[in-house]
């Protein structure tokens, strides 16, 4: 995300009542870092910290609240109803845009020109689609078709553009769930994924490097091993780690991450997880 402000700096000069204004030029980075560093400060002030918030999730509520500020409007769905309550305002993608359940080649969305919904698309600047790879590559073929229909009188309509020219954000991880085909094959999930679709040659890719949920109130001496731990989930969630039989693959889990104990197991994920369960429970 590239930021075009020139902000003006304010610094307060030593043993002067006035303050100097100071045109400085700051690059993408160092705006950034101010940036954050002023959210970090006010975020503490109030007993929180950016790093409860520092993964995709805080990314589409930071571009929803700098697009709603203006008065514009950004519709949030996600593929599923518990990705969807992470958003503000947002809604299951098959809710929002009337997906049909049964999709096929020919599958478009039930949205009629000059509907009150058609008029909502229209005036929308951004749709945020959380966990993308979830569903069917048709779903979102069957958008683009629906969209390029109703925003046919639109004055942003493009039609060499996918979705008519409207922008839209898939987030996701293909390493998490994919489509369910029933009695599918690997090559049959494969081919129902977006990026398999002819929309996928117009996306610009945005890869997110740091796993953010392993980096919450670690402390620094664990910060190797964390760093480890984390490589080895990717190794696993690309494939490179166990041996594959018949399309499956078998991953031996480090002794020290097992808990062994089969009596008292689920107790002992309850306490690892939730170490002060008992104390903060409310009577």
């Amino acid at each position: 995300m590239r930021c075009k402000l020139k902000p003006e700096i304010k610094v307060c000069g030593r043993g002067s009542n006035e303050d100097r204004n100071c045109d400085i030029q700051l690059s993408d980075d160092q705006l950034l870092i101010m940036t954050l560093s002023k959210v970090e400060m006010m975020l503490q002030a109030n007993g929180r910290s950016l790093r409860e918030f520092n993964d995709k999730t805080f990314l589409y509520r930071a571009l929803t609240a700098a697009i709603r500020i203006k008065g514009e409007i950004v519709l949030n769905v996600a593929s599923s109803g518990i990705a969807s309550l992470l958003l503000p305002k947002s809604r299951t993608a098959h809710s929002r845009f009337k997906i049909p359940l049964e999709l096929h080649e020919d599958s478009v969305c039930s949205i009629k020109q000059g509907s009150p919904l058609a008029k909502l698309i229209c005036k929308a600047k951004l749709i945020i689609w959380d966990e993308a790879p979830m569903l069917n590559k048709i779903c979102y073929e069957a958008l683009d078709k629906s969209f390029k229909d109703i925003l046919r009188s639109s004055s942003s309509y493009n039609e060499d553009l996918p979705f008519g020219g409207k922008v839209v954000v898939l987030g996701g991880d293909f390493r998490q769930i994919l489509p369910v085909i029933p009695m599918g094959s690997r090559q049959d999930i494969v081919q129902a994924t977006i990026n398999s679709s002819y929309l996928w040659s117009s996306c610009n890719v945005i890869t997110l490097s740091q796993n953010m949920h392993l980096t919450v109130g670690v402390l620094e001496s664990d910060s190797i091993e964390i760093k480890q731990f984390a490589q080895w989930l990717l190794r696993i969630g690309d494939g490179l780690k166990g041996d594959s039989i018949d399309g499956e693959s078998e991953v031996n889990i480090p002794e020290e991450i097992l808990i062994k104990d089969n009596v008292d197991g689920f107790d002992n994920i309850i306490r690892f997880v939730y170490p002060d369960i008992l104390t903060n429970v409310q009577q």
